[in-house]
């Protein structure tokens, strides 16, 4: 097993799996339980994007800008009926973390609507004229490659660039040198040019041929429901709003439980600090534990469980300043109370 360390963005994914948000499974042994799904507080399908092969399915989702995601996202809680035009204008595309230009069009447009479509993907260069290294250099000219499409191995494409020109009686043969020059600063793939070459043949020469363009097909396939569906810009993230909304609502209720219960065993240990005397006197009084947490119900009308936690209390909280304490925390817990129960009672109105 391998380990990895976080990024608090990533974090995000898991924030408040333990509130009872998201159902879990037995996994493959079933020795322990898993998740079934994350939290996930942002549309990381679309954020990070998949690509997967199963028996008969694939699927084929191109990563977006986080920003653009989100803002979408709420686009379509505050219109639910969004039309795809109105949402393209906030998603205008993917965003590839390797860079380049997304070709698109109509087709872009179609594989939003409908989850499958082509895009085309081109590299980022432009050219520039070099100093000559030692007189009678043949090589003036450069194609600065900065950005690959997405996926795209650097070596194996500058070596299949090389290869080419040396083999190539076409356009190709313009080039003299293929070299890499990325350091820690970016990405700088160099291919010289003979002077007498036609650098924009060169250019449509290499996007024809080499990975400087790749198409890339775009089918966003996603488990929804239960089973795998196709899915449109759209309907992946009216989904995803539906399933937060789902989220927040068992978080809610979780926290609601939690703040009861809470406040039930302050309101026990505000009547034992009142009335601390009798409370100690009954204590000593007590054959055992069980007998005194038995009196203590009995005389002051109280659960099992607050009768423990007066058992459990330190001698040190009931000075009359942690009475005070202890009101004041029952007072913020009521209203919290108050503010999880109108959010339950209008998600379930709704």
């Amino acid at each position: 097993y391998t380990e990895v360390k976080l990024q608090p963005l990533a974090l995000e994914l898991l924030r408040d799996i333990d509130k009872d948000t998201v159902n879990w499974d037995l996994n493959f042994d079933d020795s322990l339980k898993e998740p079934a799904t994350l939290p996930g507080r942002f549309p990381n399908l679309l954020v990070n994007g998949a690509s997967g092969i199963a028996v008969g399915l694939a699927t084929n989702i191109p990563p977006h800008n986080l920003s653009e995601v989100i803002d979408g996202a709420c686009a379509v809680i505050d219109n639910p009926k969004i039309k795809l035009e109105e949402l393209m204008q906030i998603i205008k595309g993917p965003d590839f973390p390797t860079g380049g230009y997304i070709i698109a069009g109509e087709e872009l447009k179609k594989a939003y609507e409908t989850g499958r479509g082509k895009i085309q993907i081109r590299s980022k260069m432009r050219v520039e004229r070099l100093e000559n290294e030692k007189r009678g250099s043949e090589a003036d000219r450069a194609i600065i490659v900065t950005e690959l499409p997405y996926q795209t191995n650097k070596a194996q494409l500058l070596k299949k660039i090389y290869d080419m020109a040396e083999n190539s009686k076409e356009a190709l043969s313009g080039i003299t040198e293929v070299c890499d020059e990325s350091d820690r600063k970016g990405m700088r793939a160099v291919i010289k040019i003979r002077k007498d070459a036609d650098v924009d043949k060169v250019i449509a020469a290499l996007n024809k041929n080499t990975g400087l363009a790749v198409s890339y097909g775009i089918n966003m396939v996603a488990i929804a429901d239960g089973k795998p569906q196709q899915m449109g810009l759209i309907k992946i993230l009216s989904y995803y709003v539906e399933y937060q909304r789902n989220v927040i609502l068992r978080r809610t209720k979780f926290e609601l439980e939690k703040a009861k219960e809470r406040a039930h065993i302050l309101e026990g240990l505000i009547i034992a600090v009142t009335n601390i005397d009798e409370v100690i006197k009954i204590i000593k009084n007590s054959q055992d534990t069980s007998t005194a947490r038995k009196n203590l119900q009995d005389a002051f009308a109280l659960t099992e469980k607050q009768a423990q936690a007066i058992l459990d209390l330190r001698l040190a909280r009931i000075t009359k300043l942690e009475v005070v304490s202890l009101q004041n925390e029952l007072k913020e817990l009521k209203e919290r109370i108050d503010y999880l129960q109108r959010v339950v009672d209008r998600e379930n109105a709704e």
